[in-house]
């Protein structure tokens, strides 16, 4: 039975869970380091979790977990529609135009929009429906994932042509048993791959993040817990 298109069953109209699998193509270098020539790649790591941080501050979608791989990425997704909904006109324009600027800066950041950049989206009724419904789109997420890495990528490389295998492979998880043990099986690809010896020592993925932030957030209730001691005494 051939494999049904992406469209056929990712709807961003619709709360969605969705594993995707983003690969290099050949032997070209996401992170890691290359045996061969012996260049590391490991600073792509950063550049993974920075570019799905921005995103994350634009988009209506949760990256519920990821693991950054030598040649591969993982991301589970949840599409949020739910919460684009309640987004007025000019907040859909002004994250979009996020993604998309008229104008950068020097540095290549984008600059602030115009009130006549937000109008030419908000004024047309087609291009901004199609606009909010993009924002809680995981292929649109994917997108602006896959194409920013390309081609900083293929400039540091000093080349162009495809970066990645192709579009990426996406399966949907259809209930909260699939969904934990998916986001188990990306937590745990590292220690698997034995590129660390356990989630804690596991770089650049959604687990070490989150233990990183409990053990944070343990830090300051201790200090608070302290510190109203002190007074106390």
């Amino acid at each position: 039975m051939p494999r049904l298109a992406r469209g056929e069953y990712l709807n961003p109209s619709e709360m969605q869970v969705i594993h995707a699998v983003q690969r290099c193509v050949r032997r070209a270098f996401l992170c890691g380091e290359d045996q061969f020539t012996g260049k590391s790649f490991e600073h792509r790591r950063a550049w993974i979790r920075e570019r799905m941080e921005f995103l994350a501050s634009v988009f209506g979608v949760d990256c519920l977990t990821y693991t950054v791989l030598s040649n591969h990425l993982h991301v589970v997704l949840r599409s949020r529609p739910d919460v684009v909904v309640t987004w007025s006109d000019d907040e859909v324009a002004r994250r979009w135009l996020k993604l998309f600027p008229k104008r950068r800066t020097d540095d290549g950041s984008p600059e602030e929009p115009t009130e006549e950049d937000i109008k030419m989206i908000v004024g047309q009724a087609d291009r901004l429906a199609e606009v909010r419904r993009r924002l809680s789109d995981v292929s649109w997420w994917m997108r602006c994932t896959a194409e920013n890495i390309a081609r900083r990528a293929n400039r540091e490389d000093e080349c162009s042509g495809r970066f990645w295998e192709g579009r990426y492979k996406a399966q949907l998880l259809l209930d909260e048993a699939s969904v934990l043990a998916c986001a188990a099986y990306v937590d745990l690809n590292p220690v698997r791959a034995a590129i660390a010896k356990s989630i804690e020592t596991s770089e650049f993925t959604g687990a070490k993040d989150r233990i990183d932030d409990l053990k944070e957030r343990a830090g300051e209730v201790a200090v608070e817990s302290s510190a109203r001691g002190s007074q106390a005494g």
